[in-house]
């Protein structure tokens, strides 16, 4: 049987002045948790994210500056039987770069927005299992990232609003500490996942 103990959706603060020659500040601030029970076992999963942005609008529709991601969570897997089977993984995700956002206004109420960023990008996993032989592996990996996500910003008073999200497209490449092993991904959930805020402009 499934049971969600928290779901905080994704909550998006931005700051931004839409003139020319002013300064963008926004961030994204994410925290998820849910616990699942069938049969004897229990996981329990927690996710926080931050990812921080600022940026400079060097015209009225284009914006440049740098961003930065934090990622944190933890996975654990119990077995009310065999607790010798019990599993617990943590991960830790930081993310540095540069992005360029453009942005066109539909009305006085309406705005749509791209954002295109790349960077480096750094993933830390430790994995520990209490088997007959209790174990912890940590594995690093290492590389580079690069996003593509629109929004959509709703001006209620004054440049004071909502933005909204609906996913995007990312591919990241990396190299592990083991082995030196790689992989490269494309991730597309463009209207597969959704993200509401506040934004004010000033």
């Amino acid at each position: 049987m499934k049971k969600t103990l928290v779901i905080l959706a994704l909550t998006i603060f931005s700051f931004a002045n839409a003139q020319k020659g002013t300064v963008l500040v926004s961030g994204n601030v994410s925290f998820w948790a849910n616990k699942d029970s069938d049969q004897g076992s229990e996981s329990k999963y927690e996710n926080f994210n931050f990812s921080p942005k600022v940026g400079y609008q060097f015209k009225d529709n284009w914006t440049v500056g740098v961003e930065a991601g934090f990622l944190s969570s933890k996975n654990e897997y119990t077995y009310q039987e065999n607790e010798s089977n019990n599993q617990e993984r943590i991960t830790k995700n930081f993310s540095a770069g540069a992005f360029v956002r453009y942005s066109k206004s539909l009305s006085q109420m309406f705005l749509i927005y791209t954002d295109l960023g790349v960077g480096y990008q750094n993933h830390k996993e430790t994995e520990t299992n209490s088997f007959s032989t209790p174990s912890t592996t940590k594995t690093t990996f290492d590389g580079v990232y690069a996003n593509f996500a629109p929004g959509l910003f709703i001006n209620i008073k004054n440049n004071f609003g909502l933005n909204f999200g609906i996913g995007g497209l990312t591919y990241s490449n990396t190299k592990s500490d083991r082995n030196n092993g790689s992989s490269s991904n494309f991730y597309f959930n463009f209207g597969q996942t959704f993200s509401a805020g506040i934004s004010k402009n000033f």
